[in-house]
């Protein structure tokens, strides 16, 4: 993020960020708000946003066509948190593919580094199923544009697909102007095990305790008192609820073929 601020005040208009979700999220909010260009070189464990703007999977081919990609003016997401007392500050965040709030914070939180690195994203299917008999489902609500639903694990999508593969919200877009929120209400391990199936098999929303959303604001807070509910913003471990996430119209020129 730093490096990204202090390219943009040396007055460079075009940066490169070659890494994953978690590398160009750190990009992103070194060049948010402002008019630079992000171009990416695909790197990292999953990269959605890679996938979602349909790069190149090496990243030297990626730069061989970086002169013919053209700039898209996106929406971005930013999450604000804390502040909840006098002596606490109010945080915020920008991401560009999804935010993942309960069970996969938790993974990302409890993940090892050498089991990240080592499998990728086989690592976190590896700690999903550990965490998925040891974590508590605790439930939150979440506030869409005014109405109320609740769940033990939600992600917030501007891209369509999670964990880089699957199609979790299948009508989501970077180029769309809102979210669209895949809300899963069950507290049982082994519900999410069908889940899962579910989800692998592009079925996830035929079930009945499982609920996709659109909207532009998005409020979540926990329901039990000293229970820390985490969220991640683009596979990265953020901070806890209670916190809102935010369409920012208009806030980031990325370059695609």
């Amino acid at each position: 993020r730093d490096l990204a601020r202090a390219a943009v005040t040396e007055g460079e208009t075009l940066v490169l960020a070659c890494g994953g979700d978690g590398t160009v999220n750190e990009v992103l909010n070194g060049l948010v708000p402002g008019n630079a260009t992000l171009g990416i070189l695909p790197g990292g464990t999953a990269n959605i946003i890679g996938k979602e703007l349909r790069l190149p999977h090496d990243p030297v081919r990626a730069a061989c066509e970086l002169s013919t990609w053209k700039p898209r003016r996106i929406a971005l997401g930013k999450a604000i948190w804390g502040g909840a007392s006098p002596s606490t500050e109010k945080l915020t965040r920008y991401f560009i593919s999804v935010a993942g709030i309960g069970f996969d914070a938790y993974i990302v939180h409890s993940l090892s580094w050498s089991l990240k690195m080592g499998w990728g994203v086989v690592g976190y299917g590896i700690e999903a199923v550990r965490q998925a008999w040891r974590y508590s489902f605790p439930r939150f609500g979440v506030r869409i544009d005014g109405a109320d639903h609740q769940a033990t694990f939600a992600v917030i999508h501007r891209a369509g697909h999670y964990a880089g593969w699957f199609p979790l919200a299948p009508n989501a877009s970077v180029f769309k102007p809102d979210f669209s929120t895949c809300l899963f209400k069950s507290s049982s391990g082994a519900r999410y095990v069908l889940y899962a199936l579910a989800v692998l098999l592009r079925q996830h929303t035929r079930l009945a305790d499982v609920e996709l959303v659109e909207g532009f604001k998005i409020a979540c807070s926990g329901e039990q008192a000293g229970k820390a509910i985490y969220f991640e913003l683009d596979g990265e471990l953020v901070g806890e609820l209670p916190a809102t996430f935010e369409i920012v119209p208009d806030a980031l020129t990325v370059l695609a073929p």
